[in-house]
This record gives structure tokens, C-alpha cells and sequence, in this order.
């Protein structure tokens, strides 16, 4: 009887966990689906407007519908300098598959003199992009150096790494599985 008692019991607490996980899940269409900007993966990009090297303003929302690989770095960092070549390399591979990069140094923690003297030690032909008060490094929550965000052709981030240096190799695997993805 005693055995009974406890299959009763534990029937009813089950129901009572299924009852309650039906009755507190989301409405349809009452969740974002990560459509709200926050520098997280599975949000939208956060936007910003900056300008780059040559004085033009340049906005993520320009690279809609293309795969943006989001590098914040600094002339001092190590691992910065040794992952910009890398960059570049990918860059030119896959540019004309619609990925591009966009590099933002910290200008706010960088000198003008230092960025340039390490600028012409190697061809870029991505964007560089200046943040001078340090506005879209707080606005990604950019608390260590390098960081990589990568954004999807839909604007959402679909993968997010702190620290480098990062490799030709581990650039193409993500850069080419997000290209891959349809918009």
C-alpha cells in the first residue's frame, strides 16, 4: 500500500512540474529573440558611428547584411599586435564572400604616435576606426584587449573572444561558418 502512496506522489508531482512549466513559458511574440542590441552572443550588435584613419564616419549599421568581425585593440597589447596580420590575411580571403572587419583602437588608451608607428609596420586594407573617449569599448563592455566580436549577416553576435592572438586558422573556421548561415 505504502508503494501505491509513492507513485501517487511522485505522479503528481510530476504533473505538477509539467502543469507548471506549460503554464510559465513565454507567450509567442513575447520575447526579443536577442533583436534588442546588447554585447552578448545571441543579441544584436550594439550601434555605434565612428570615425577612421582618414577622418570619414563610419557606422556598423553600414555593414548590414554582411559578416563584421568587431576587433578592439591597442597599439601596447601583444596579443594585439600579433593577431593583426591574421586579420588582414582572412580579410583577404574572404572579403569578396562578405565578410568585413572593423578594427577599433582604443584610442582613449592608445597614443596617436604609438597606433601609426604600429600601423606601418604591416599593409591593412580594413577599416581602422577610432574611439577617442572611449564611448563603443564601454558600450561592448570591452574590459580586456584584444576582443573579438563576431557578428552575423542578420547584425546578431554569434560569437564573442577575449584575449589572442587569434590565428588564420581560428579566423577562417568561424569566418566561414558564418558565411555560410543564410540572412
Amino acid at each position: 500500500m505504502q508503494t501505491v502512496n509513492r507513485r501517487g506522489l511522485y505522479l503528481a508531482i510530476l504533473l505538477l512540474g509539467v502543469a507548471w512549466t506549460v503554464y510559465s513559458r513565454p507567450l509567442a511574440g513575447s520575447t526579443t529573440s536577442g533583436q534588442i542590441p546588447a554585447p552578448q552572443v545571441g543579441f544584436l550588435a550594439p550601434s555605434f558611428t565612428l570615425t577612421d584613419l582618414h577622418g570619414q564616419t563610419v557606422s556598423l549599421s553600414d555593414y548590414q547584411g554582411k559578416v563584421v568581425l568587431l576587433n578592439f585593440w591597442a597599439s601596447w597589447c601583444p596579443p594585439c599586435r600579433a593577431e593583426m596580420p591574421a586579420i588582414q590575411q582572412v580579410y583577404q580571403s574572404y572579403q569578396e564572400r562578405g565578410l568585413d572587419v572593423l578594427a577599433i583602437n582604443v584610442s582613449n588608451q592608445d597614443t596617436p604616435r604609438a597606433m601609426q608607428d604600429f600601423l606601418g609596420t604591416f599593409a591593412h586594407s580594413y577599416p581602422i576606426l577610432l574611439d577617442t573617449n572611449g564611448e563603443v569599448g564601454r558600450l561592448y563592455a570591452v574590459n580586456s584587449l584584444p576582443t573579438t566580436f563576431f557578428i552575423g549577416r542578420d547584425g546578431i553576435i554569434q560569437e564573442l573572444v577575449f584575449g589572442g592572438p587569434l590565428t588564420v586558422a581560428g579566423l577562417s573556421n568561424r569566418v566561414e561558418a558564418l558565411l555560410q548561415e543564410k540572412p
